[in-house]
């Protein structure tokens, strides 16, 4: 099969429909391109095999916010060749949980812990006493449960305290005192519907 069919048949592709995507976004930001490419012109394009190994790693990936990770890293300055890489995706998710309202960072961690409860035939407010530590890690790290819930919640904190050194230093990043001291104390008014909230779901 020739390369350019190839391409055309790969159209529906979940990962070329990603990298379409974000190859439009691309030159939108840095061209100031009005309007979009049309598929023929990005199925020519010398850039098209590494727009979709990026639509393949964010398929993989299943980044908070696809549409966000995308216009992030089109705006990075990052070389192409380099948006696959994980260290980027990671700063992507500490940027994103240092910066979000609070409404948002709670919806998300309990829709999730939600979703853990229903795997588990369990209730979502037992996720800091029985999730799986490894499970948990990477719900962390990943940005699905956030440290405004993670940090203020007496369940919460016993949880870290079960953790080991090397899952310690995995979130490390994301858990900072340093950041979330601060952060807790300019924030008064969003840490009270935090302690609201833990209140509420006894956690």
């Amino acid at each position: 099969m020739c390369e350019p069919k190839r391409r055309h048949l790969a159209k529906d592709d979940k990962s070329t429909v990603i990298a379409f995507q974000t190859y439009n976004k691309f030159y939108q930001v840095t061209q100031n391109l009005n309007g979009n490419k049309t598929f023929d012109e990005f199925a020519k394009s010398p850039y098209y095999n590494a727009f979709v190994r990026f639509g393949s790693f964010v398929s993989n990936v299943n980044p908070l916010y696809p549409d966000k990770f995308i216009e992030y890293i089109v705006t990075s300055g990052v070389k192409l060749d380099h948006w696959c890489r994980d260290e980027l995706y990671d700063k992507y998710v500490i940027n994103l949980i240092h910066t979000e309202a609070v409404e948002t960072a709670l919806e998300r961690s309990i829709k999730y812990m939600e979703l853990w409860a229903k795997e588990n035939s369990s209730l979502w407010n037992h996720y800091f006493a029985y999730a799986n530590t490894n499970r948990a890690t990477f719900d962390i790290k990943d940005g699905k449960i956030s440290p405004w819930l993670l940090l203020n919640s007496s369940s919460g904190k016993n949880m870290l305290q079960s953790f080991r050194d090397d899952q310690l230093a995995a979130i490390s990043s994301i858990i900072d005192p340093n950041v979330w001291v601060k952060k807790f104390k300019k924030q008064t008014f969003d840490l009270e519907l935090v302690k609201q909230v833990v209140r509420e779901a006894n956690l």
